[in-house]
């Protein structure tokens, strides 16, 4: 957002009158941010065979999926609705990597009548798809490296104790399954985490990788997954990427020649390309004051924006509707039946009934997360493509949350 004449825009439209067009509260995005991110991933390592796959959890509406094709990315997976999502987006079945956690091999095999590349992550799953695929069908393996990154272990997913992955220790029994049931294998993954701003955990990874990668001869490409950190407060630390490019190359490319052939470097990062795009909009429905504290109370929740509440995360919240106010100290609450907290003690031009504030950094794990608790609506989304404003899901009505109740009588 840019301050002109003291009214908010983006990309020339008027911030005030967007929200106003499609109600409140909703969220917004910006494909300009994400190809400004998307680049910049491709030019940090330029100088290797690199592909980006969006994570598609962080921000799955179809658009979006839509947009980062166009832009040459493929797509990361969790579930096999992520790839039936991703394929009506127009994705190349081979241009997604379906990498699921403790899933069934149920749903596995569907993953591979649709084409897309399986990413498997426990022993058990994995001698269950040599069984019926050995030989015939290749796989990733997900490595568990034991880093702890991140600072939070809610989002941390390489440590000791991560359910994800396959601990690097039991090499021995990977090998002697992947032998015993002639598992062709193309790629390793390994992924540590969320908001990893130290550039050594990932060099630390990558050397953990490359010791792995000895093991096997037919590999195509690794993935490092992603977990860079992204700026969420003014000043705020985040990931160097150029840095992390120019090191990471260079061992990349010596391990390539040690191996004896030019692979691929993946990436999957969700947070890092989506979430500066995204921003929150709600409407101050009360302002209320208790003998200790000066309540913001909007109309959304945790339902709509559970990531404060759930991850402990900080999102920068402007008032949009009164930029040169005085700064007056608030704590921002939501309209839902907990104690759905946006910011406690924040400094924020002075608030009024009917003022918007807008959150910073929506794009990621935000409508996704959302929900109908208290039965309350989902907000629409819209996207700024080029200076134009687009629809690209309605708001919800009651009639959705009914749609897949079956009425009975029982009087």
């Amino acid at each position: 957002m840019k301050l002109v004449q003291n009214r908010y825009q983006i990309e020339g439209i008027d911030v005030i009158n967007l929200v106003e067009k499609y109600g409140s509260p909703v969220y917004l995005y910006q494909t300009s941010k994400m190809k400004q991110q998307y680049d910049k991933m491709l030019h940090a390592f330029r100088d290797i065979k690199v592909k980006v796959n969006f994570a598609c959890k962080a921000l799955n509406n179809i658009n979006v999926l839509r947009f980062f094709k166009s832009q040459g990315s493929g797509l990361d997976a969790v579930s096999i609705q992520e790839v039936q999502l991703g394929l009506k987006a127009g994705f190349s079945p081979q241009d997604i990597i379906f990498t699921p956690n403790c899933v069934s091999i149920e749903e596995i095999v569907e993953g591979v009548k649709l084409g897309v590349k399986i990413n498997i992550d426990n022993i058990s799953i994995l001698e269950q798809f040599g069984n019926i695929y050995g030989g015939k069908v290749p796989v990733c393996i997900r490595i568990n490296p034991h880093i702890f990154a991140g600072g939070n272990q809610k989002i941390s997913t390489g440590h000791i104790d991560s359910k994800f992955g396959i601990s690097t220790y039991q090499l021995p029994h990977v090998l002697r399954v992947i032998e015993t049931t002639n598992i062709k294998v193309e790629g390793l993954h390994l992924h540590t985490g969320s908001d990893i701003l130290d550039v050594e955990v990932f060099l630390r990874g990558a050397e953990i990788m490359f010791d792995v990668a000895k093991n096997f001869t037919e590999l195509e490409y690794i993935d490092f997954g992603s977990g860079f950190k992204v700026p969420y407060k003014p000043d705020d630390y985040y990931t160097d990427i150029d840095s992390l490019g120019k090191e990471l190359s260079k061992r990349f490319k010596k391990f390539c020649k040690d191996y004896g052939r030019e692979l691929t470097l993946i990436f999957e990062p969700g947070k890092f390309l989506v979430s500066e795009s995204g921003l929150f909009f709600a409407r101050v429905n009360v302002v209320k004051q208790t003998l200790s504290t000066v309540f913001a109370g909007l109309d959304t929740g945790l339902n709509h924006l559970i990531r404060p509440m759930f991850y402990d995360a900080y999102h920068q919240i402007v008032n949009v509707s009164n930029p040169k106010g005085k700064l007056r100290i608030y704590t921002v609450v939501g309209y839902i039946c907990e104690t759905d907290t946006f910011g406690w003690n924040r400094k924020i031009n002075d608030i009024h009934e009917g003022d918007y504030l807008a959150f910073m950094n929506a794009g990621a794990y935000c409508f996704t997360m959302a929900s109908n608790y208290n039965s309350r609506l989902r907000p629409p989304e819209i996207m700024i493509h080029e200076g134009k404003d687009f629809l690209i899901r309605e708001r919800e009505t009651l009639d959705d949350i009914l749609k897949n109740q079956i009425f009975h009588d029982f009087q």
